[in-house]
């Protein structure tokens, strides 16, 4: 029988639930330095901007296939992933769960925590074989969560995921930003992450969703306000990132100049939100006044993206125009 126990792990909400745990995670490991707002803006989580058409509170873990999307974060920091997840009711899932459970023990053995979907994404900072139990924190307070081996990947939800870390080399910082900015760019422009369904927007479509869900009136109002606070925390994140690179290119320091002004456009979006019996619920007479504040934003971001790209297209993007040697095929 062995255990261990991460105690030095510490998982604060703050930012997107997988920032948070991602920040929590590497820093512990002493795998990245520095704030959250870098990570957030290097890895390319904070440009993530997903909004169902009703509002759902999911919305703001729904921006893709989880693997690809935080794969691509990860690899831009330059540190060694996997990860394994799914749905539960693939009649595989058990198979895959022992595998799992194994990798996340030898993960802590080797003094790395693991990000694990709870829902809502969290940190396991510890198990013990005795009980067979694994110990989770998903910052909602400093207590931490059990959670049996045998109900590893089990939720109110139908997905199960789990991601370790290893090794990292040393990117150069400014790959890593125009990595960021091209990771931007594909956000922005892609309307939908989530094909074959289209109740779920991206980027500069998650926009004309807020604004469709808020004036229709029939929204989850839970999901509105979780929404509008992720979306806040975001732009405040890429607005403090841009600053601090804006040294490596001039159109940076305009890029920055364009969030500084979306920020200060937005900060009236908290007086929208009004709190009743303990409960935040977005104010319905200011509604209009919320929705000409997101398409000012929006317009804001807009011209930020212009400078992405004029960034991007200095450089060649051997990521996505370099065939691989065995060529192309179409699916057969």
């Amino acid at each position: 029988m062995s255990s261990a126990c991460l105690e030095h792990i510490r998982l604060i909400r703050e930012s997107k639930s997988y920032t948070d745990s991602l920040y929590a995670v590497l820093t512990a490991a002493h795998i990245f330095n520095g704030p959250k707002y870098m990570l957030s803006g290097l890895s390319g989580m904070a440009f993530k901007f997903t909004v169902h058409e009703k509002l759902l509170p999911m919305s703001v873990t729904a921006y893709g296939q989880w693997g690809d999307e935080h794969w691509q974060a990860v690899n831009n920091l330059g540190v060694y992933t996997e990860w394994d997840g799914g749905r539960t009711r693939h009649p595989t899932f058990r198979y895959y769960q022992q595998d799992a459970v194994q990798a996340v023990k030898d993960s802590l053995d080797r003094g790395i925590g693991v990000i694990y979907w709870l829902p809502e994404f969290g940190v396991i900072y510890g198990y013990d074989d005795e009980d067979e139990v694994f110990y989770v924190q998903d910052g909602s307070s400093r207590e931490g969560q059990i959670v049996l081996y045998h109900n590893f990947g089990l939720n109110s939800t139908p997905f199960w995921y789990c991601q370790v870390f290893g090794e990292h080399v040393h990117v150069a910082r400014e790959t890593m930003i125009l990595e960021s900015l091209r990771l931007a760019i594909l956000d922005w422009e892609t309307p939908y992450k989530t094909l074959p369904h289209t109740d779920i927007a991206s980027g500069r479509m998650a926009y004309a969703f807020l604004r469709q869900g808020l004036e229709k009136g029939g929204f989850d109002e839970d999901g509105a306000v979780y929404i509008l606070d992720n979306y806040l925390c975001a732009r405040t994140e890429i607005r403090d990132y841009l600053q601090a690179v804006s040294g490596t290119w001039p159109e940076l320091g305009q890029a920055f100049n364009l969030y500084d002004h979306l920020v200060c456009t937005v900060s009236g979006i908290k007086g929208c939100i009004k709190e009743t019996a303990g409960l935040r619920r977005v104010d319905r007479r200011q509604v209009h006044e919320l929705i000409a504040m997101l398409t000012a934003a929006e317009s804001l971001e807009e011209q930020a993206i212009s400078l992405f790209r004029a960034i991007a297209g200095k450089y060649p993007d051997l990521k996505r125009s370099t065939v691989p040697r065995w060529g192309t095929h179409s699916p057969r």
